[in-house]
Formats: C-alpha cells, structure tokens, sequence
C-alpha cells in the first residue's frame, strides 16, 4: 500500500511552500498532497468568514480523500488545525509530524490577542518575527524577498478561534517532532514542564528530530527535511 503524505504549511503559506521538498519526497510507494488552507489561495480570497473549523475541515478533506495509509505533516501555525485533525480522524491518521510546531490544548487559541472584528493577519516585519520566536536563520535575501512576495495575509478567525477537541484517541496518534528553532532538549522541558504551547507532547507517543535551522527548513533544509518526514513515515 501506499503511503500518503499531506503537507500542510503554517501562517501566510500556500501549498507552494513545499515546493522544494516535493521532489525529495518522491518515491515508487508515496503520494503527496501539499495544501493550501482556506483563505490563503490569494490575496484576493474572502477571509471574513473563514475559521478554524474550515483549516480543520479541510486537512481531515485531504486526509480522508485517500484509503492509503495517511502521514499528516503540518508547519507552524498549522499545528492546531493538523491536531484537531487527529482528534476527529485518529483512525485516519498513521503519524502526525510537526515542523517546529505542535499540538495545543482543549480550548486555547494561537492568537487569542486578535480583535473580535480582525479579519486578517498581515506578514509582520522579519524583526517582529524573530523577536516572536520565528527564527530567519538560512533563509538569504532571495528567499526573503519571495516570502514576502508570495505572502497572503492569514485569516484571523482561524488564528483566533479556539481548538475544540473532544476525542481521547488522538493520544494514540503516533507523532513526531521536528526541531528546528529549538533543541529538542528544550521542548521536551517544555512538555514536562506543563507549559501550555507544548503541554499536549506529554501525553502523546513522541519521537524527537533536531533539525537546526530557522523556522523556515522547508527552505534552509529542504532535501533534510524530507528525509526526515520519510523517515517518520517508515517508523
């Protein structure tokens, strides 16, 4: 059988952000879906009415488009959609890997700070970026310049809502964790530590990948990146 493999990339990314990974990923036995969420097609797309249910809707879509067994891998902001994803589908899903991402608790939000009647979140300054934990590390000006280019803003119904989940199987889940703007050493304290942006990680079946770069290795490390999602779905 073969393997089916979605990508979901975070804030402000369309399917191309996986452009350069895509060709490392080919194999006689993989099939690869790279998403665009909704509201990120353009930007032009509305993003008044979209949410975090519709981020959801949309991975568990992809995720049950296919009766090949399903490695779900999400960046990021694409964390929270991709594990309510497992809460929903658990039995879908083999392995879900998170790159420099994770999964968030019961009834918290990414960006709980928004305004009630934001619709959007604009691509900050990279210094506002870095300042936030988003490290630019390997990216060079080209790769910069196209970021910002191709940049939609995120919708803020989906930043802003907050995650719904209600089915304890998604424990079960296998998951892995790629970590690039942090040691693995580092999360792992975290998880144990009960803070709230890694909390879930306790309570799951994790393996650790350090993968120093920035937040970004779908573009500083392409070629490891994708050796490491094949690993993941080999495990």
């Amino acid at each position: 059988m073969k393997t089916h493999i979605v990508l979901v990339p975070g804030f402000w990314l369309g399917a191309w952000a996986w452009d350069a990974v895509l060709p490392h990923l080919q194999r006689p036995d993989t099939h690869v879906t790279a998403l665009t969420l909704p509201g990120l097609e353009s930007v032009d797309s509305p993003r008044n009415t979209v949410t975090l249910d519709s981020h959801v809707s949309a991975i568990v879509d992809a995720v049950s488009r296919s009766d090949e067994r399903t490695i779900l891998v999400v960046h990021s902001g694409a964390g929270a959609s991709g594990y309510a994803a497992t809460d929903r589908v658990p039995d879908q899903i083999a392995r879900i890997v998170y790159v420099d991402s994770g999964p968030m608790p019961d009834g918290t939000a990414l960006r709980p700070d928004l305004a009630v009647d934001a619709i959007e979140v604009p691509l900050p300054p990279w210094a506002e970026l870095e300042a936030d934990g988003s490290s630019i590390e390997g990216l060079d000006d080209d790769a910069l310049t196209a970021f910002r280019d191709r940049a939609v803003p995120e919708p803020a119904g989906a930043a802003r809502d907050q995650i719904v989940l209600t089915d304890p199987r998604r424990y079960s889940v296998p998951t892995t964790v790629v970590c690039s703007s942090y040691p693995s050493d580092v999360i792992k304290q975290m998880a144990d530590g009960g803070f709230p942006i890694a909390v879930e990680l306790a309570k799951l079946p994790v393996t650790y990948v350090d993968l120093p770069t920035g937040h970004w290795p779908m573009w500083s490390r392409p070629k490891e990146l994708a050796e490491t999602i094949l690993d993941a779905a080999d495990a």
